[in-house]
């Protein structure tokens, strides 16, 4: 998509998480004075931190972030308080005993972090999952280009390709995410005033799935009038889309998610989840059918884009169409399917006030340019901070690594710390993201966080897409090349919530900003028209909004 028409112009606290601002302080890790000292002054000491015994270490560390502290952000935040420091050394997951080396750098500031996008300094080389490569059978037996490195020949024409596409189909963006949230969420308030039950995750995974497919091939997966669409055949009838795309994406990372298990059960469960998830790599032939059942579609609606691989590109046919498949499934659905529900969880912790705000930002903005497209987008600064503090508190992709080219002195804000070549660093994004040295009051959902001249700064500060929000993805870097369409459609669902109460006169909750007499229900993936209940971890609030 191009820069010109997604790159929006940026934009104080509401509630806190789990855990405290103070845990995630960084402390100075010694008083000892070292041998030397960095170009900056700070002292040079090797990270603190063991991995332990071979085998022994890693397998300990590994059941303790599954199953003990339940994974990021608690398992590097309790390691930050033992080692008083953001830079350490750590076992990262899965681990033994059928993956490789574990051992890791891990990098908590941002001032370290910054490490991670520096190609001059890290490899890219198959360290997008970390410490482990996903089986090339899962993508037809090609190194998809996430996993390739700047330097790599293949690296550069397929992420024009990429590119390329993304600009070409700008246009299709707005009317095509309308056509797909439009009659969902109308079902939604049809069912809400019915007291039905609604699956938001399940829902929004079908829409946003349909809404790519039809802006990037023009043709709607789910429709059986469509030839080799998801829903035909006995698989697609048993599965149904998502169930297919959802049983090709999740083994993909099923050996770095902590399964969700009742505390009472665990042990019963931890020993076989364990075992199914977490300790042997799961082999192509696993998901080959739904695989098969994904390329088919593929391969018959994207023929236009793959002319645009070879012939303007060079690139193999076959090559480019598992590429294709992988970034508009994997890359760019799955995170759209993590961050739209958690988009709309944040929304619901805001006040009154804010949604009234924001509500009238957005109906301002459609009156005055005739209707909700790019220049009525445009003027919604309001929405844009909003959707980016979702985008720093509940990143899509919350790790990201590289490995060093050369010996490395990698500073944090008291310390410099020596990294030997071809070690693995490993960044926590959701701490780095919570740093208070940047963010004030981190912990903190604050939609008006990235409001202004000031607001924008911090935008450098935003690292969700493998780089700074304000530098732009290009051949020589690892950025996201869909960095300013997830950022542009996350504003665009926004806005989509609170362009409807004026034609509404009851509840609907999924945007907690209509409700006159019913309140909703948000656990994991529903709602029902009964009560507000927040499942662990989330920050809704019981408050009726009035429009």
């Amino acid at each position: 998509m191009g820069d010109s028409e997604l790159r929006q112009r940026s934009h104080k606290p509401v509630e806190a998480t789990t855990f405290q601002s103070s845990d995630i302080r960084p402390i100075s890790t010694s008083k000892d004075g070292p041998a030397t000292t960095s170009d900056s002054g700070l002292p040079i000491k090797d990270p603190p931190g063991s991995c332990g015994l071979p085998f022994i270490g890693p397998f300990l560390d590994k059941m303790s972030f599954y199953w003990v502290e339940g994974g990021s952000p608690g398992y590097y935040i309790s390691r930050m308080q033992k080692y008083k420091s953001t830079v350490f050394r750590m076992n990262t997951v899965p681990g033994p005993p059928f993956y490789p080396d574990p051992r890791v750098v891990v990098l908590l500031d941002q001032k370290s972090y910054l490490t991670l996008f520096d190609m001059d300094k890290v490899e890219k080389k198959d360290v997008f999952t970390g410490s482990y490569q996903v089986n090339l059978g899962f993508t037809g037996g090609y190194r998809v280009v996430p996993y390739l490195d700047p330097s790599e020949e293949k690296h550069t024409p397929l992420k024009q390709f990429c590119m390329e596409i993304l600009k070409s189909r700008h246009k299709s963006v707005v009317p095509e995410l309308h056509n797909s949230l439009t009659p969902l969420f109308d079902s939604w308030e049809a069912g809400l005033k019915n007291n039905a039950k609604i699956n938001i995750t399940s829902d929004l995974g079908v829409a946003t799935l349909r809404f790519k497919c039809k802006t990037f091939m023009g043709v709607d997966p789910v429709d059986p009038k469509v030839e080799a669409n998801l829903t035909s055949g006995a698989l697609g009838t048993i599965l149904g889309p998502l169930n297919t795309v959802l049983l090709w994406v999740l083994p993909q990372i099923l050996p770095v998610m902590v399964v969700p298990v009742p505390k009472y059960l665990k042990p019963l469960l931890a020993p076989l989840l364990e075992l199914l998830t977490h300790t042997i790599p799961f082999p192509g032939f696993v998901v080959k059918p739904v695989y098969n059942k994904i390329l088919a579609f593929f391969r018959v609606h994207s023929q236009e884009v793959l002319d645009i691989a070879v012939t303007k590109y060079g690139l193999e046919r076959e090559e480019a169409l598992h590429n294709f498949v992988f970034n508009i499934i994997f890359n760019s659905w799955a995170g759209i399917y993590k961050l739209f529900p958690s988009i709309m969880r944040r929304l619901s912790s805001t006040s009154v006030e804010f949604q009234r705000e924001l509500s009238t930002e957005v109906r301002n903005a459609i009156q005055e340019y005739g209707g909700l497209d790019f220049p009525a987008l445009e003027a919604m600064p309001l929405a844009q901070s909003a959707a980016y503090e979702v985008l720093r508190m509940d990143p899509p992709v919350r790790y990201q690594y590289g490995r060093a080219k050369k010996d490395l002195i990698i500073e944090s804000y008291d310390a410099a710390f020596r990294v030997r070549k071809g070690e693995l660093l490993a960044g926590g994004l959701e701490v780095a993201h919570s740093d208070p040295h940047v963010f004030t009051d981190p912990l903190s959902y604050n939609p008006k966080r990235f409001m202004g001249e000031e607001g924008e700064k911090l935008l450098n500060n935003l690292l969700w897409a493998n780089g700074p929000q304000t530098e732009t993805p290009t051949t020589s870097n690892k950025h996201c090349p869909g960095m300013h369409f997830i950022s542009f459609i996350s504003k665009m669902f926004i806005a989509e919530i609170y362009a409807r109460p004026k034609n509404t006169t009851f509840t609907t909750p999924f945007s907690r900003n209509m409700a006159k007499s019913t309140n909703a229900e948000i656990i994991e993936t529903s709602v029902t028209s009964s009560s507000i209940r927040p499942k662990k971890g989330d920050f809704l609030t019981r408050s009726k909004i009035m429009c």
